[in-house]
């Protein structure tokens, strides 16, 4: 059944803490800007995580002054925590939040909740690093943000391009569904919550923003990036568990394939893993030379493998073994690095026993090693591809059906 959210369209919540300097003209702007540029039916909730200014009585006044203004208070700091209360409690159909320094131009706003209403998309984020994105902040902030989310996607096989810009949105019947799965109440909440929804499957819209940086942010900027590190880790080993239900959000609101994936027969896969096999040789080789000379034959061997082994895996899951959609995307990106430490385990060994045999050996008999060595590995790398990490699961009664559509 389809909940209902009353007349309510969008409520857009703006989390403060002791922001007593800016929080009555960034309110007024934002409540003038949606009188007269939002169609739809309103409301913004100030968010307070336990102030100790003069916020509380700003926001109380500002909500006496404005009808669609409301306030909420916390005693407790977080970003996280403020989203949370607050969402849970809306009645609307499209639930936002922005930053309260209004760091992002107020006109990407209805471009950004327009998908959730119509309900072409799941969630809706702003992006500063799209191409047409115009942002204006310093060389560090910059260096930081664009480093995190090349971890993120390296990592966490994700595909949205900006996690952290405060400039958010998703429909009220996905955020309860993920809310009781977020477990961090900080600043990796936003994080958290789109890798989650990339998982099983949602629809996540981006729009390029036009951003300007606030000299006067107080993010204490190495605190956030190591509790977003440990983030990370702790997300990345709840996917491998399957602590995470990202099957049954899927199953439940997750966007399927239009038309069905078929799985290429055996022939089919061993030319299709051979190509696949050829690039990444190729890969491998220009990687390791590059690398050889910096780091060492070992070393340049265990990076160039696995810098390689990431695009192997999801060039195989698609290509290969025709699997396609977020479920068990994750685990079969884990399963593949672990069929990688038994490449290397083999590659490396190769090494030794080739310097055990001649203690001065070139680069060019080393990578003439290695490439042998990886022949090997390649065919056992099949294997295991195939009997384990994109293995065919038979259900009884209902045919052959792909693991990867079944399991987490």
């Amino acid at each position: 059944m389809t909940p209902s959210y009353g007349g309510l369209a969008l409520e857009i919540v703006v989390p403060v803490f002791n922001e007593e300097a800016v929080l009555e003209n960034s309110i007024s702007r934002l409540a003038e800007y949606l009188t007269l540029e939002m169609p739809s039916t309103w409301k913004i909730t100030i968010a307070d995580n336990a102030s100790t200014d003069r916020t509380p009585a700003i926001a109380a006044r500002l909500s006496d002054k404005f009808p669609n203004v409301g306030y909420r208070r916390l005693e407790a700091k977080g970003r996280g925590f403020a989203l949370r209360d607050a969402w849970s409690a809306s009645e609307a159909k499209v639930l936002a939040y922005m930053d309260v320094d209004l760091s992002t131009d107020l006109a990407a706003l209805p471009p950004l909740v327009a998908p959730l209403l119509s309900g072409h998309s799941d969630i809706s984020i702003g992006t500063r690093l799209g191409q047409s994105s115009r942002v204006s902040r310093g060389p560090k902030r910059e260096f930081i943000s664009r480093s995190y989310n090349l971890l993120l996607r390296r990592t966490m096989q994700v595909r949205f391009s900006d996690a952290q810009c405060g400039f958010k949105a998703l429909r009220a019947d996905v955020a309860h569904r993920l809310l009781p799965h977020v477990e961090d109440n900080g600043w990796f909440f936003d994080t958290e919550l789109l890798i989650i929804a990339e998982r099983s499957g949602l629809r996540i819209h981006e729009i390029p923003v036009d951003w300007v940086d606030d000299p006067d942010s107080r993010v204490d900027v190495k605190q956030t990036a190591m509790d977003d590190i440990r983030g990370l880790v702790r997300v990345a080993g709840s996917l491998v568990k399957g602590s995470i239900p990202v099957q049954a959000i899927y199953a439940e609101l997750g966007r399927r394939p239009l038309v069905p994936p078929v799985r290429p027969s055996y022939f089919g896969q061993v030319i299709r893993f051979g190509l696949v096999g050829v690039v990444s040789t190729l890969a491998f080789a220009f990687l390791f030379l590059i690398l050889q000379g910096p780091f060492g034959a070992q070393e340049a061997n265990f990076l160039a493998l696995l810098l390689t082994a990431v695009g192997n895996t999801s060039a195989n899951r698609k290509f290969t073994f025709g699997i396609s959609g977020p479920v068990k995307l994750f685990t079969q990106q884990f399963q593949g690095l672990v069929v990688f430490l038994l490449a290397w385990s083999i590659t490396s060994s190769s090494l030794l026993l080739l310097h055990s045999v001649s203690a001065h050996t070139d680069a060019s008999t080393e990578l003439l090693t290695l490439t042998a060595a990886n022949v090997f590995a390649t065919l056992i790398r099949f294997a295991l591809l195939r009997v384990w990490v994109f293995r065919v699961r038979r259900q009884h009664g209902h045919g052959t059906i792909l693991s990867a559509q079944v399991s987490i």
